[in-house]
């Protein structure tokens, strides 16, 4: 079968390609027939995750997997499981949001749009973690950022979302230079632009003194670039603008996996190009963590402080971001596996909690926490599900977020972190004392009348919102097969030789 770069690309670009020509031929025949595009991108997401299974048991047995790209000459992907792991959260997450968005856009306009860019940026997300060259990891990269560029201000009409947009684009477009400039200070050390190679290259350097501030600088250039889309503070602060202003499916996007596509670039980079390299490890992590420390922190501190229910989700999710950059500094595998299991379970629990606003907003009008006191007493599905998905990211058993936060905890502790496992277990305790708040208003107090005519949300979306918490309890109750599945990732990621061989 030809294929342009993989099934599981190639299905979401052609179908998104596709969508608005089919979305306004059915837009003549009726102005809601647009809403069936929703399932149109479930379909998507379906044929994606079969092409991904295929690509799984390729994996598996070879470790990894080779695909020359014949359209541009040079360019070529390298699948290995980090880039599977990674991509099936992508896929999850995409096909939850085209259900829900079915009823949540239906006052919107420009829906085959909407979807079609939608589709676009899941297809970034996943050519990044699939690319083994700069050039093709650049080009899906881009993808990505422009699709939720124009995803966050789709709502152009509300100067929020102009303003929100814009200044992401500022912010996201400075880390794109940044990203070249390590390009061609990478080239120019070596010579090519394929990940492996340069691992190779950088591998055999002598640990001369200019080499080795050559590479520090490039090391800097890129935590930096990859660290403004991965919201590490102290470049964070796109993101309470954006993810609040963006329609709440990407909204939950942009939360679960948008920014952890920086944080893969980020370990992608680590452990392939720069362990291998003449420079002291042990100093790289010990940044690396005081980075996590200030990230987890700012983002738990500023989220206590939040009216809004969304920014206090966004800044929520920087402290999630703080907590992965910590199980990463551990550098043993152990703590790998603790951290993609969070980008894992992160993503499930944040999409579920952005779903969940999504419905009161999409109800009520209002982000306010205080204007949607007691609406779980009108919405009493969503607010079991709310429940579940706030004690679930408080790391309460038996949840998923239990049990990738108690892995984080136990590879910190592993590694003689001791002071660090405190500042992590602090942290966890102002998570948990915000999320308490936020059930406390919304679910156990007296509803107002404003909240009088308020009904439950439409099956399509609660149904997605119904498959979130199910994972979170299943992945709390039986989680042996994901804590494989992520530390297989993270045996993918140390294992380097066998990258490089590969190419």
């Amino acid at each position: 079968m030809f294929t342009i770069f993989t099934p599981v690309i190639d299905v979401l670009i052609a179908f998104a390609v596709i969508g608005p020509v089919i979305g306004v031929a059915a837009k003549k025949v009726s102005p809601k027939a647009a809403g069936f595009l929703g399932v149109y991108n479930a379909v998507a997401f379906l044929l994606a995750a079969i092409g991904l299974y295929h690509l799984y048991a390729q994996v598996s047995a070879s470790n990894v997997v080779v695909v020359p790209v014949a359209v541009l000459p040079g360019a070529v992907l390298v699948i290995d499981m980090l880039s599977v792991f990674m991509a099936a959260v992508f896929l999850m997450l995409g096909f939850v949001a085209s259900i829900y968005s079915i009823r949540y856009m239906e006052r919107d306009t420009g829906l085959p749009e909407y979807y079609a860019l939608l589709l676009a940026m899941v297809a970034g997300m996943i050519g990044v973690v699939f690319a083994g060259d700069f050039f093709t990891l650049f080009l899906f990269w881009e993808l990505m950022c422009i699709s939720s560029y124009v995803l966050v201000a789709f709502r152009k009409g509300e100067w929020e979302a102009v303003e929100a947009g814009f200044k992401y684009l500022i912010m996201s477009a400075t880390g794109s230079a940044l990203i070249i400039f390590a390009i061609a200070l990478l080239y120019g050390m070596t010579g090519t632009v394929t990940l492996g190679a340069i691992s190779s290259s950088l591998a055999g350097v002598q640990a001369a003194s200019q080499v080795k501030l050559w590479i520090y600088l490039t090391l800097a250039v890129v935590i930096i670039g990859f660290g403004i889309k991965a919201s590490i503070v102290p470049l964070h602060t796109w993101l309470p603008d954006a993810h609040p202003a963006a329609p709440s499916p990407i909204s939950a996007l942009l939360s679960g996996v948008v920014i952890q596509t920086g944080v893969y670039a980020i370990i992608r980079f680590l452990y392939l190009i720069f362990q291998p390299a003449p420079i002291s490890w042990p100093v790289v992590l010990t940044v690396l963590s005081i980075v996590a420390v200030l990230t987890m922190t700012t983002g738990n501190v500023m989220a206590l402080l939040q009216k809004d229910i969304k920014r206090l989700l966004a800044f929520s999710s920087i402290a999630h971001v703080g907590y992965i950059l910590l199980a990463i500094s551990v550098g043993t595998v152990f703590g790998l596996s603790a951290g993609l299991l969070h980008i894992m379970n992160h993503a499930i629990m944040k999409g579920l909690l952005f779903l969940c606003a999504g419905v009161f907003v999409h109800a009520v009008g209002t982000r306010n926490i205080e204007s949607l006191a007691g609406i779980g007493h009108r919405m009493n599905v969503t607010a079991v599900i709310l429940t579940i998905g706030a004690l679930a990211i408080s790391g309460i058993p038996p949840l998923n977020g239990f049990i990738s936060e108690f892995l984080i905890v136990l590879a910190t502790l592993d590694a003689n972190m001791l002071a660090l496992t405190i500042i992590l277990l602090i942290n966890i305790l102002i998570g948990f004392a915000y999320y308490l708040r936020l059930l406390y208003v919304l679910v156990w107090k007296a509803p107002g009348k404003n909240l009088d005519k308020v009904k439950e949300a439409p099956l399509s979306m609660l149904a997605p919102m119904m498959l979130l918490a199910v994972l979170c309890i299943v992945i709390g109750v039986w989680p042996s097969p994901f804590i494989e599945f992520a530390n297989q990732a993270a045996q993918a990621t140390m294992n380097v030789l066998s990258y490089v061989t590969a190419i």
